[in-house]
This record gives C-alpha cells, sequence and structure tokens, in this order.
C-alpha cells in the first residue's frame, strides 16, 4: 500500500477551491485502484492537502500521470509547483 500527499496554494478564494473540489470527485472516484482520498486543508497556511491511498505503487503511479492529477495546477490555479510526497505503508493499525 502506498499514500500520495499532495500539497497546494491556490490564488482562488478557498470556497471556489472547495467547489471544484467536490465538483471533480466522480473523475477521482474512477480512477483505479485508489482506495480512499482525503481532502483537507492546513488553516495555518491556508495550503489544501490531498491524502491518497493506492494499494500499490502501480496504481500511484498511474494516477500521477492521468490528466486529473496532471490538470491540478491549472484547474485551482496554484501559487506554486504542489509538493508531493509519497509514501510505503508498513502496516496499518485498523
Amino acid at each position: 500500500m502506498h499514500v500520495l500527499i499532495v500539497k497546494f496554494h491556490s490564488a482562488l478564494p478557498d470556497p471556489d477551491v472547495r467547489e471544484l473540489l467536490e465538483r471533480r470527485t466522480s473523475s477521482v472516484l474512477v480512477m483505479p485502484c485508489l482506495l480512499q482520498k482525503y481532502y483537507t486543508r492546513k488553516a495555518s497556511s491556508g495550503d489544501h492537502v490531498g491524502v491518497h491511498v493506492f494499494e500499490s505503487e502501480e496504481s500511484l503511479d498511474r494516477y500521477r500521470n492521468s490528466e486529473v492529477s496532471r490538470s491540478l495546477p491549472s484547474v485551482y490555479q496554484t501559487t506554486s509547483p504542489p509538493r508531493v510526497e509519497v509514501f510505503e505503508v508498513l502496516f496499518q493499525l485498523r
């Protein structure tokens, strides 16, 4: 299992970003092998953070190369390139 964390800061007002996030959920739902996605926001910086859980590294790579993923900077009008981190899950509690 792998976790992908994507952080970005948008030039758009927060309500607009949330609306876009919600509007694009149907595109994210059909992504193969995406087990879960958490939509979060870091209040102190205003950054939006997507936490994605994949069943394999291959699934994660397919997502990162998808149009949904590649379009993030233009759709959300990011102020700089998104910050991306990838983690391998060692084990889970539940």
